[in-house]
């Protein structure tokens, strides 16, 4: 373990448990937080588009083509 505290050193990359980010919270404990929402935000979004119906290629390129003329006005 020793070597790996000197190549992170040589490497000029800081410790995450060292380095305070936002609200006085490390790297790491930022990194595990990011990683959680990340997650329940994926579960959250597969729940949602269970219900959808899959579109075809016609069905994007028409949604396409109206928002673009409805856009214009």
């Amino acid at each position: 373990m020793g070597t790996r505290k000197k190549r992170a050193d040589m490497a000029g990359k800081p410790d995450p448990d060292k380095v305070k980010g936002p609200g006085g919270m490390t790297m790491r404990e930022l990194h595990e937080l990011v990683k959680k929402g990340h997650a329940r935000d994926q579960a959250a979004g597969r729940q949602h588009n269970k219900l959808a119906q899959p579109q075809n290629r016609w069905q994007r390129l028409v949604r396409y083509v109206w928002d673009k003329n409805r856009g214009r006005g």
